[in-house]
């Protein structure tokens, strides 16, 4: 057995539910951060700072997580153009929220309220994948996998072509701003703020922030806040997906993942059900993609290469193809561990060490040869973590793709029925294995 299959093991004999396993590692990921920031004596600026960014990755690595879910984890749909869908999103959220009157930087849009442009963005990510749906669900595996990645690559030389920089629709005078990227004047945290009526606890919260932040503790305050409301997202995400795996037409995706040849001969229309479940996870990640950059308030299309898709399908991956609760799993732990974790660890050794990084490659290797001192390369590798963080992303998958290929919470068995037909314990991770080779998730589980 190896390490990760008696860390997931213990993880599921620990907890007796899902939300307990999600709380008791968010709690240990944020106790690390928090614990590492008061030791090494961050500023409280700097570990304010520190927490909001991980809250923030966190939710948007588990929304997506999520939404790639549906595809692969239910449907067994091979779309790794993601970030295509992401940024169609964005950015016909971003023309339909701008202003008429536009900016010095670029031309107008229309003018629609935040939340109206949100629902726009969300559903123009739903039609481009109707779009691409129809023609290329006939195919599969590798070659739909062609497909999707084909489609976000048009999308971004779309926006980035100067035919589409400016241009007008239904009379306004609006554009996607080519090259030089998409900028609209507006804080989508304090819209949200002003519909939900908590103007006045934002205010509080601020107050009582700046008894400990002395400078101007506003903008770390919302940084927090809108991480919050992104966790909520997940909340939310999460709820819809395990709802609709519950259901039948749930269970059909899942019967379509399996053997969709045997689905047929049931009678289903199974291009139908993969076009719907298609959509919906188009809509998914568009939303993701908007929720991910609109507080920016700007946006490049060269933002939107295929190694963010990648940075989703490894987030997947770590938590399990096929389970929610595995899919929120990855993200935070993608998130922590992989790609804020190098760049935080940085920042701890730079502040607890006087950093003295070579310049180059050779300068950190000559006293490691010449006289056994490993600390130039040290240094060296700290000073370039930026660098080396896709190769350790590279070496991490590589190790979970040998010892435990299926996740965290992957392979879990599933009862054909929506509620439980037995009463009884939980099946730990101790017992034996079902047949199929997962964990029975008995009453439970999600998927």
């Amino acid at each position: 057995m190896s390490v990760v299959e008696r860390i997931s093991g213990e993880i599921e004999e620990r907890f007796d539910s899902d939300l307990e396993m999600v709380l008791g590692l968010l709690a240990a990921i944020y106790a690390v951060y928090f614990g590492t920031a008061l030791i090494i004596g961050f500023s409280p600026r700097g570990q304010i700072n520190a927490i909001a960014n991980l809250t923030f990755y966190i939710g948007v690595f588990g929304l997506l997580a999520l939404a790639l879910n549906l595809h692969w984890g239910y449907t067994g749909l091979f779309n790794i153009g993601i970030v295509g869908f992401m940024a169609v999103g964005i950015y016909v959220m971003a023309v339909a929220a701008k202003s008429p009157e536009g900016t010095a930087s670029g031309a107008g849009g229309f003018g629609l309220p935040i939340w109206l442009a949100i629902v726009v963005g969300t559903l123009a990510a739903a039609l481009l994948g109707v779009t691409v749906a129809l023609p290329a669900l006939r195919l599969r595996a590798d070659y739909l996998a062609i497909v999707t990645i084909a489609m976000s690559e048009i999308v971004r030389f779309t926006f980035l072509s100067g035919t589409f920089q400016e241009f007008t629709l239904l009379g306004y005078d609006t554009g996607f701003g080519g090259g030089s990227g998409l900028l609209w004047g507006f804080d989508p945290l304090m819209s949200f703020i002003e519909f939900a009526y908590l103007t006045g606890p934002y205010n509080a919260l601020v107050d009582l922030t700046g008894t400990v932040i002395r400078n101007n503790p506003e903008p770390v305050v919302q940084n927090l806040l809108y991480g919050v409301v992104l966790l909520l997202f997940v909340v939310a995400y999460y709820v819809v997906l395990r709802r609709l795996g519950n259901s039948p037409f749930g269970r059909v995706l899942k019967a379509i993942r399996e053997d969709e040849e045997a689905t047929q001969s049931l009678g289903k229309d199974t291009n139908r059900f993969k076009i719907k479940a298609f959509m919906l996870g188009c809509a998914l990640m568009g939303l993701g993609g908007i929720l991910w950059y609109m507080q920016a308030g700007t946006i490049t299309p060269n933002t939107f290469r295929p190694r963010l898709t990648f940075y989703i399908w490894i987030a997947l991956i770590i938590g399990g193809a096929g389970s929610n609760t595995g899919s929120v799993l990855g993200g935070a732990v993608f998130a922590a561990a992989l790609f804020q974790g190098p760049l935080y660890l940085k920042n701890v050794i730079e502040t607890v060490f006087e950093v003295d990084a070579p310049n180059s490659f050779g300068q950190a290797m000559g006293p490691l040869v010449s006289s056994i001192d490993p600390v130039p390369l040290i240094y060296y590798v700290v000073g370039n973590i930026r660098s080396l963080q896709r190769v350790i992303m590279g070496l991490a998958l590589i190790w979970l793709m040998h010892n435990r290929p299926q996740g965290l919470l992957g392979h879990r068995k599933e009862e054909a029925a929506s509620i439980p037909l037995r009463a009884g314990r939980r099946t730990t991770g101790t017992e034996a294995a079902a047949t199929d080779g997962g964990r029975d998730v008995g009453g439970e589980g999600d998927e």
